[in-house]
C-alpha cells in the first residue's frame, strides 16, 4: 500500500474542513470543491467530502435515508502524543463529548467525541503493551 485515505461524508464541506483544520492543527493538502484532504502522516490522509459529491460518485440510491447528523456514521481512532489536547479542541470547536479521557482495557488511554456530522473521533495514547481483561 502506498497511501491510505479515510473519507468522511459530510453535510457541509466548508464547516467540516474548518473543524478538522482547527482540531488537528493542520492545513489541508487539497481543498477544492468536492473534497478537502489533510495529511495525517506520510501515506495517511483524512478527507471530508460532501454527501452530494459522494452520491454522484457511488450512486444516489445509496444515500436515500435523510441526513441525521447526530447518528454515528464512522470512527476515526488516532493514537497521538497528547490526546487530551486534541479531544479538548474537538469540544472547543463544536464537537460533542461521548466519553471522557480514561484508561481503556486494550492498553490505551482514550477519549471519544463526535464531530458535527456524527463521525466518532477517538483520541488515544498507548499506555501498556498488554490489554487487561
Amino acid at each position: 500500500m502506498k497511501e491510505i485515505y479515510f473519507l468522511l461524508y459530510v453535510s457541509d464541506q466548508r464547516s467540516s474542513a474548518d473543524f478538522y483544520k482547527k482540531v488537528l492543527e493542520l492545513d489541508p493538502i487539497v481543498d477544492v470543491a468536492g473534497i478537502t484532504e489533510f495529511r495525517l502522516r506520510e501515506g495517511t490522509v483524512l478527507a471530508v467530502m460532501p454527501m452530494e459529491s459522494a452520491s454522484r460518485l457511488i450512486g444516489a440510491e445509496h444515500f436515500q435515508a435523510p441526513d441525521t447528523p447526530r447518528s454515528p456514521k464512522a470512527e476515526v481512532y488516532l493514537v497521538l502524543d497528547d490526546p487530551a489536547a486534541f479531544h479538548q479542541r474537538a469540544l472547543d470547536f463544536g464537537g460533542t463529548e461521548l466519553s471522557p479521557m480514561q484508561v481503556r482495557n486494550w492498553g490505551h488511554r482514550a477519549a471519544y467525541s463526535m464531530d458535527p456530522d456524527g463521525h466518532v473521533l477517538a483520541f488515544a495514547e498507548k499506555i501498556s503493551t498488554e490489554p487487561t481483561v
